[in-house]
């Protein structure tokens, strides 16, 4: 048995201990993600456009995310419309920087590995950076999207007549609560992924200005800085799309109570 069947078995058992049903779905919906990420690299390898199998794939990742795990209707159903419209909101930001950041392909500290083979592969390397930087937010839109639809939907349930402007100050006030610790989440997800990264900028005496223009740290920074971006979005998003869907629902029963 593999290291990684190893940890593979001991996250399902956990999560089905902990979970329960809702666990287990999520596990499942890992796996799933797990295949639809790799269907979208042979898609891109047979030179489909990354820009369109990112849209699609990102959209199917967030309803098997969302949607499986969650038993409340409404809560998800919230979440999915937040995290679409965020990530819309994400690709009209992430194309343009994309572009301008010039960050695409490979960076001198990859020079080595690629000694002796072709980096002529056909593919256009800005649009693939585009493609990673919309697929590194999907988490952090939906984790962000499904704990301000929960929060709001809870307190629903504890009081079903709440004011609307009083439910958007609620979610609101959620997002507060989440946003340090994703943030640190996300930093030092960065941090210890890149750690011999910089141990190598110490290494060789990288300044601080060329730090700052090294590609791969770049590249690897406005990842962060739109996850981050994607959660600030999501918190009002969400919030705002609760609040709409609430009232949509006052409207027609008040509709229904009237025949």
């Amino acid at each position: 048995m593999s290291t990684i069947t190893l940890l593979g078995l001991i996250l399902l058992v956990l999560m089905v201990l902990v979970g329960g049903k809702a666990g287990a779905q999520s596990f499942l919906a890992l796996i799933l993600n797990f295949g639809l990420l790799f269907l979208a690299i042979v898609l891109v390898a047979f030179h489909f456009s990354p820009l369109i199998v990112t849209l699609v794939v990102g959209v199917m990742v967030l309803a098997l995310t969302i949607f499986m795990s969650s038993g409340d209707d409404l809560s998800s159903t919230v979440a999915f419309i937040a995290s679409a419209m965020v990530l819309v909101l994400l690709v009209l930001l992430i194309v343009p920087v994309e572009h301008w950041a010039m960050v695409q392909g490979f960076g001198p500290e990859d020079s080595e590995d690629l000694e002796g083979l072709s980096v002529l592969v056909g593919i256009n390397f800005v649009q693939v950076t585009i493609a990673t930087a919309i697929l590194s937010t999907l988490g952090a839109i939906a984790e962000a999207a499904m704990a301000i639809a929960a929060g709001l939907s809870e307190i629903l349930e504890q009081h079903p007549q709440v004011a609307l402007k009083a439910l958007y100050g609620d979610g609101i006030a959620v997002g507060k609560q989440i946003i340090g610790t994703t943030f640190n989440t996300l930093f030092f997800g960065f941090f210890g992924g890149f750690l011999a990264l910089f141990i190598w900028f110490t290494g060789v005496h990288y300044s601080f200005g060329e730090i700052l223009n090294d590609k791969i740290f770049v590249a690897e920074i406005l990842m962060i800085l739109f996850s981050m971006l994607s959660v600030l979005l999501t918190v009002p998003v969400t919030t705002w799309v609760m609040t709409r869907a609430v009232a949509g629902k006052r409207k027609r029963g008040a509709h229904e109570a009237t025949k």
